[in-house]
């Protein structure tokens, strides 16, 4: 009989341990993951009002392809699905792969455009400049697609995946490197100094994603404060800030770098506004200038190119409106909305570890300027050199920048060199990778 007590006694912790509701297996591609996805959609996506009205999820194998069907074309190019790791990593650049960029010069050659210092290739030495010739045996030339775009084939970003590259280095000397990729930290400062241009102090900042310091609450970058005392202690007078590689970040980033450049008589006036969809109008907000630093800027110099999105180009709408602004480069990439992620919204997206990103929001400056989805133009269109280093003056974008700010415009030989590559970076990328695009 005490058995027989102890026997059911068992049977009762065996079932209730195996309770189906404390046990979550998460199956990211369910149909009841797609389901939470068009439910979010419904709730927070900006253009909710175009979703289409009836999808059967069965009829999708994946949830990218899910997601795709939803976007409103052709106005997002955005919304993306991801990891909660992967999002969070990101935007405080907890990165893994080799570290560099590439761009191609006007004749098609193909060249480092920037390296993460702690990344394998800063390790290894690699610099902006560096001609690559081959990559795993191959010329360039022999990755080129059928499109005009190229593919590489450098594989996932995953730590231990190794590549070979052949260089030709500025000095002529050739060099090949095997790099292993790894996880390192990204930094988002590439350069700083300060150029001195017919007596005035001029500040040359290289940007390259926003992207916030761990731990740090409110939201900020320790870099931007760092390079922004350097500028102060300078005295600089003008700042040229390049963006042309910046894919965009965080926000609050975003707010941080404005309120540095704002000038102090401006501090509380309106930064920008974000509108939500109709069933979150109660959310949407307007932001204000909140002066930062002792900078004092009557104008600013932006480097630009089709790479300069989001973030990139929150920063350049909301100062607008109060500093004589001048591109140079190339238009920017297009994209007047943001998005933040929604699995906190929705258990079923946070138990499979899925993270939408769709777009939520869209953003306006004082002035109500809203609709850049085609980007903001060049006021002075240059091609990239990427075979000069940084701070190198005869980058024709560099040399650009100082010929306005010295001359108020730029001379004819500068500008006869433009040219529009076939293919960018951004190309290679889409979805979280395009915001802070590296390889």
């Amino acid at each position: 009989m005490n058995n027989s007590k102890w026997i059911f006694g068992l049977l009762l912790v065996l079932i209730w341990s195996c309770d189906p509701k404390e046990e979550i297996i998460p199956d990211p591609q369910s149909d009841k993951v797609k389901g939470a996805i068009f439910e979010a959609m419904q709730e927070w996506y900006f253009w909710n009002k175009e979703l289409p009205a009836n999808l059967n999820t069965a009829d999708f194998s994946t949830n990218e392809d899910f997601l795709e069907a939803l976007k409103f074309k052709p106005l997002d190019r955005f919304s993306y699905l991801t990891t909660q790791e992967a999002f969070n990593n990101a935007f405080v650049g907890r990165n893994a792969g080799h570290g560099f960029g590439f761009a191609f010069d006007a004749t098609e050659r193909l060249y480092l455009t920037f390296v993460y210092d702690d990344s394998p290739a800063g390790k290894d030495g690699w610099k902006r400049g560096w001609e690559i010739t081959g990559i795993n045996g191959k010329a360039i030339a022999q990755y080129k697609t059928s499109t005009g775009g190229y593919d590489f084939q450098l594989g996932a970003a995953d730590p231990g995946i190794s590549n070979s590259f052949s260089f030709k280095l500025p000095d002529g000397t050739i060099t090949m490197r095997t790099n292993v990729k790894a996880e390192y930290q990204s930094n988002s400062v590439l350069h700083q100094e300060v150029i001195d241009l017919a007596g005035k102090k001029v500040g040359y900042w290289v940007y390259q994603s926003f992207k916030a310091t761990a731990g740090q609450s409110p939201t900020k970058s320790l870099e931007v404060d760092e390079s922004m005392k350097f500028f102060e202690a300078a005295g600089i007078q003008k700042l040229i800030i390049d963006l042309r590689y910046n894919g965009g970040g965080s926000v609050a980033v975003a707010e941080q770098i404005n309120n540095y450049i704002i000038q102090a008589a401006n501090t509380n006036k309106l930064m920008y506004t974000n509108k939500l969809n109709s069933l979150k109008a109660e959310t949407q907000k307007s932001v204000n200038f909140k002066k930062l630093g002792n900078l004092n800027l009557d104008k600013l110099i932006f480097i630009t190119s089709r790479g300069t999105a989001s973030a990139s180009e929150l920063v350049i709408n909301s100062l607008d409106p109060y500093i004589a602004i001048t591109l140079v480069g190339d238009n920017t990439f297009g994209k007047p909305v943001g998005s933040f992620p929604l699995s906190s919204f929705n258990s079923t997206l946070k138990n499979n570890n899925v993270e939408l990103v769709p777009i939520t929001f869209a953003i306006a400056n004082s002035e109500g300027k809203a609709d850049y989805f085609d980007g903001f133009p060049a006021d002075f269109a240059v091609g990239d050199t990427p075979q000069f280093d940084w701070g190198n003056q005869n980058d024709l974008r560099l040399a650009a920048a100082l010929n306005v700010l010295e001359n108020g415009s730029v001379g004819g030989r500068i500008l006869n060199t433009f040219y529009r590559p076939k293919w960018e970076m951004i190309d290679q990328f889409k979805g979280l990778k395009q915001e802070f695009p590296a390889y």
